[in-house]
């Protein structure tokens, strides 16, 4: 049988390395075909990727792929498929691989189409993990899609294909080949520049989210570059427009993580995986077991037969071509020729009876080997899980291996076994497996501890945080807290407090904050703006709008109330407003000419009207003899009239001396009547005069002249 290199072409039993031994073709893909095969010297299954030719031409190439997988060697998750082991064998470049039984989201997808939430996010939850931690590590794995998405007959989630994707895009890019990646997932950048990054995967695995809850890509065409034609000038539609029952809150998220711009998306796989977590636990959404998919099987190529298949169809005479079997010979169509055998014949013979000694002696020995390989295929392959629970780590792993079994480590809390000790064992101890098997150990890392939560997360993210600790979050609103640091609604503390060691499950309680203390509202009634401005800020208020009101015993600028009135008890830092009087104080014009008075009145937004004039001894004419309302009296705005009552006195001119015509004409000029007593007739001069000058009348007073000298 050929061991040396083909080319990339790899044949059922050829034997690589003298190493490792393949078996059935399991699957053939755009890069390489994946064939079942055995580690001879580990004894365990594997699964060997062989690269197709194109990508082994260029040494560069050879030189990328081998750092990239040595780089993708160095993860280890649960979630990722493990890379063994890679080389070359003559022309055959390969990778050894941890054997997943099962098949692909792509199987499930089409056997399923649409899958529910729980299902979809039990699947992306698991593959955001592996990313994330090839995140962590810098590596970027490029072609996130369901044909990379293994699901174990166990129902466990892998991501297949690291480091291999970038070592391929080096020499695609190199030589100008199409974007490597399925289009249907490609990032927009890596389709309009080739560049990827963390987010990168997280676009595809957004899509590939898309794809489990709707059933199908967000996009499809005619041709590849139709498809990503898509990609870079259309946005990921909700899941919610195809598909029914998917929450706003998931809506929000898928759309996020498929964002056209980059700088849009979550940072990397890790940031996606805690949104879901929070999503998750806000709605509780229940986890579910992910359901096993049937794989496809794949087209088998014509193979050569292993070494005792073709030995066991020699003895039958017949012969396998292109999988056509043809029966043997009639032996009624053997004609046999009886002779006496010359010498060279005798000779023949005995070289013959030699040779069948020979060929005794080799039975004998290949019976030996069957008889071993019986022993191998019988019990001799087989293995017992060793009695593993309560030792240690480190030493569970070794007694693991030295069954010829492969140790897979896990952690989870446990009250009782102390940490770092085995709790669990999967396959259970005392069950036959076969060598080189998976045996998962399932170690305590003890009771749980109660996480630090910082004063004011989001009782959101505070219970995710206390979930993923393997604890119960519980909200008590009659519980919840004053505090003036913390806004209302926000977490403060938990109970029991960070760091207590408590029960798996148990329940924590997460202390709200009711916000600030209420505080009462201070009595400000008849101080001024200022002062009442002053007394609320020191309570803990603020000063809302002020609020004019008329109020006929507080004068302009003086408190009448609060509102919210006094004593009323509000959060600190609620507004408060004033209700401030703004009566108008009547001025005292009484004695000032009607100008100056109707002046200081306006002056006082007061509005002016003047009453009948009226008469008053005490008074000059045209003087404010009263107002109404009086002087210090506090008026409304709305209706702030004041009326002046005008002096109408005439003081009495003094006209002795004068003649007496011309003393009469100037007071009936005045407004007064004239009476004159005179001995010589008119014309004489005035001697006297009642009233006497200076002194105020009213009008229409009669006035005495008197000419008597």
């Amino acid at each position: 049988m050929d061991t040396g290199g083909l080319a990339g072409v790899a044949t059922s039993g050829r034997l690589l390395d003298g190493r490792y031994r393949l078996g059935s073709l399991i699957a053939r893909g755009g890069m390489s075909t994946v064939y079942r095969g055995v580690d001879l010297r580990l004894d365990r299954p594997v699964a060997v990727k062989i690269l197709k030719d194109e990508f082994i031409q260029d040494p560069t190439f050879l030189a990328r792929f081998d750092r990239e997988a040595r780089a993708a060697a160095g993860l280890h998750h649960r979630g990722i498929v493990a890379m063994y082991d890679q080389g070359r064998d003559g022309d055959t470049v390969y990778l050894v691989m941890e054997l997943v039984e099962g098949g692909t989201l792509r199987d499930l997808l089409r056997e399923h189409g649409a899958l529910s939430v729980p299902v979809a996010l039990s699947i992306l939850e698991p593959v955001l993990s592996a990313l994330g931690a090839a995140h962590e590590a810098g590596l970027v794995h490029r072609d996130v899609k369901p044909e990379n998405v293994l699901i174990s007959t166990r129902g466990e989630v892998k991501v297949a294909d690291f480091g291999l994707v970038r070592a391929v895009s080096s020499t695609t890019m190199a030589t100008g080949d199409v974007i490597l990646g399925t289009v249907a997932y490609l990032s927009p950048e890596q389709v309009s520049t080739g560049y990827s990054d963390a987010r990168s995967d997280v676009y595809a695995a957004g899509v590939v989210g898309f794809e489990m809850l709707t059933g199908a890509p967000p996009f499809g065409g005619d041709t590849a570059l139709t498809v990503a034609y898509q990609h870079v000038h259309n946005d990921v539609p909700a899941p919610s427009t195809l598909a029914i029952g998917v929450p706003t809150a998931l809506d929000e998220i898928m759309v996020r993580a498929t964002a056209r711009n980059s700088s849009d998306r979550p940072a990397d796989a890790s940031d996606f995986l805690g949104e879901l977590i929070r999503m998750r636990a806000t709605l509780q959404i229940r986890r579910v077991p992910v359901p096993l998919p049937t794989p496809e099987r794949p087209v088998q190529a014509t193979t050569v037969m292993p070494a005792q298949r073709a030995a066991d169809t020699t003895r039958t005479a017949s012969v396998e071509v292109a999988g056509e079997i043809s029966p043997p010979p009639d032996p009624a169509d053997v004609t046999r020729v009886i002779s006496r055998p010359t010498d060279a014949q005798l000779g023949r013979r005995r070289r013959r009876r030699r040779r069948s000694w020979i060929i005794a002696l080799v039975v004998l020995v290949l019976a030996a080997g069957a008889g071993a390989t019986g022993w191998w295929l019988g019990s001799g392959r087989y293995t017992t899980v060793p009695t593993l629970v309560g030792q240690a780590r480190d030493s569970a792993v070794q007694t693991v291996e030295s069954a010829g079994l492969v140790a897979v480590v896990s952690e989870i809390h446990d009250n009782r076994m102390a940490a770092g000790r085995v709790v669990g064992v999967d396959p259970g101890e005392g069950d036959r497996q076969l060598r080189g098997s998976e045996v998962k150990l399932v170690v305590s890392t003890g009771r749980p501890v109660v996480p630090t939560v910082v004063a004011g997360a989001d009782p959101a993210e505070a219970a995710a945080a206390l979930v993923a600790a393997d604890l119960t979050a519980s909200l008590d609103p009659a519980a919840a807290v004053f505090d003036a640091q913390v806004p209302a609604g926000q977490v403060v503390r938990t109970e029991p407090a960070a760091g207590t060691a408590v029960d798996v499950g148990a329940p924590v309680v997460l202390i709200v904050s009711k916000g600030a203390q209420p505080v009462a509202v201070p009595a400000v009634t008849d101080k001024s703006v200022v002062d009442a401005e002053n007394a609320l800020k020191v309570a803990g208020f603020v000063i809302d709008t002020q609020i004019g009101q008329f109020d006929a015993t507080r004068p302009a600028g003086t408190v009448i109330a609060t509102r919210p009135a006094t004593g009323e008890t509000l959060t600190a830092g609620a507004p408060v407003a004033l209700v401030v009087s703004n009566s108008l104080l009547v001025p005292e014009v009484v004695g000032s000419s009607q100008a100056d008075a109707s002046a200081a009145l306006t002056a006082a937004e007061l509005t002016v009207a003047v009453g009948p004039p009226a008469f008053d001894s005490d008074v000059d004419g045209g003087d404010v003899i009263r107002t109404d309302p009086v002087a210090g009296t506090l008026v409304d705005p709305a209706s702030a009239t004041v009326t002046l009552t005008v002096s109408n006195a005439i003081t009495m001119p003094d006209v002795r001396g004068r003649n007496v015509d011309e003393a009469g004409g100037q007071l009936t000029g005045a407004g007064l009547v004239v009476q004159v007593t005179s001995f010589f007739g008119l014309g004489s001069t005035v001697q006297s005069q009642d009233p006497r000058p200076g002194t105020r009348v009213a009008p229409g007073t009669t006035v005495s002249l008197n000419t008597f000298n």
